[in-house]
């Protein structure tokens, strides 16, 4: 047999290889989640303009004392929309501070989004250029960090939040860091 008359099989045999590895990494659970490397790292540090005061500046320093929920929004982004009443239950639910993490939006937008939608948020920084989103590890609204009091970050979370995302992933999470929700 030749060579040529072989190559047709191989390849098939490569493809069908290539086919079964998918399969078996399809399985994973959140597969298109990116891991983060800030995971059990200090957060990144910043100095950032409150939306509703923007002559005032937060720093990561003054979160600090009891953890948080960073929640990366803006009010371009539809999937922002449709994790907001969860985000809402958890502020309300006063077992942990929620941050607003206006990203790349212009303030009157972010105002107006607010007030159609409400605002959950124990206080909101603004990113309008995104620097410090991008040392965040920021690369799509929404996003959700989990940082402990120390400043540390815990969790990440990319994309809407849901309940089956809360019960899954930040419940766990929270009772690590002696948070019931």
């Amino acid at each position: 047999m030749s060579l040529s008359r072989l190559w047709p099989f191989l390849v098939f045999l490569a493809l069908g290889a290539l086919l079964f590895a998918g399969v078996l990494m399809s399985g994973r659970e959140n597969r298109e989640a990116i891991p983060s490397p800030l995971i059990g790292k200090p957060a990144p540090g910043f100095a950032l303009h409150l939306l509703h005061q923007p002559e005032r500046m937060v720093t990561m320093d003054e979160l600090r004392g009891e953890p948080f929920l960073l929640n990366v929004w803006g009010s371009w982004c539809p999937a922002c929309r449709d994790e907001h009443p969860y985000i809402e239950a958890l502020a309300r639910s006063g077992k942990i501070r929620v941050v607003g993490f206006n990203w790349k939006d212009e303030r009157q937008d972010a105002l107006r989004w607010l007030q159609q939608f409400g605002d959950p948020y124990h206080l909101i920084v603004v990113d309008e250029e995104g620097g410090t989103a991008i040392d965040w590890g920021v690369y799509g609204a929404p996003e959700t960090f989990l940082v402990d009091a120390e400043g540390i970050v815990r969790w990440k979370y990319i994309g809407p939040i849901t309940p089956a995302v809360i019960e899954s992933q930040l419940k766990p999470r929270l009772a690590e860091l002696g948070v019931a929700l």
